[in-house]
């Protein structure tokens, strides 16, 4: 036996470290396996986190009244009233900062207003000169605080939208079950359809 180990020494020997390259072969391609995994994943989650902002919609916000510049602003659907203030240079030094809802979301068609230090103004909010309800925004709390309209109602408004789209116009409430011409008379003024 030893006569036959020394007779192939070398090719056991050359068995033996193409036995071990191989192992350490496996165990790096499991690595990069492994690796190429976790930037496939890291990928998808960049990708997923991008894709939302660029299918947010271009929306035209107004903003008037004691600001640097004044103007009409192209946003994002998902922007704040703070981002179009920063677009339009910020507050000048006369303007009443406290009656503006900052953290209030834009929408397309919107008019904010800041009006100067000491001015009144036509909405506690400050912000799109009208304290009107946004029929295709607004929620069940928002709908149930109109004239006559309450639990049962408002969910039927929010159901109808869900199902049906936004509203197109004030009078397509007329097409929610429980919503008659006395009910749209009484709210009408307190509602709008951008």
């Amino acid at each position: 036996m030893i006569e036959f180990i020394k007779k192939y020494a070398i090719v056991l020997l050359v068995g033996f470290v193409i036995v071990i390259l191989l192992v350490i072969n496996v165990d790096r391609k499991t690595e990069v396996s492994e690796l190429t995994t976790v930037e496939e994943i890291s990928s998808t989650i960049n990708s997923s986190e991008t894709s939302p902002v660029a299918s947010t919609q271009k929306i035209l916000v107004d903003i008037k009244g004691s600001v640097r510049h004044p103007g009409v602003y192209e946003m994002n659907e998902e922007d704040r009233v703070i981002d179009v203030l920063e677009k339009a240079g910020g507050f000048t030094e006369n303007a009443e900062e406290t009656v503006i809802n900052l953290a209030q979301k834009v929408y397309d068609e919107m008019i904010i207003i800041v009006p100067n230090k000491g001015e009144q103004t036509a909405s506690s909010t400050g912000v799109g000169g009208t304290s009107k309800i946004r029929l295709n925004h607004a929620s069940v709390e928002e709908i149930q605080s109109l004239t006559g309209i309450g639990p049962s109602k408002a969910q039927a408004i929010i159901q109808y939208r869900e199902e049906n789209g936004p509203f197109k116009s004030v009078d397509e409430l007329l097409n929610v079950s429980g919503i008659g011409e006395k009910t749209l008379e009484a709210i009408r003024e307190d509602i709008h359809v951008p």
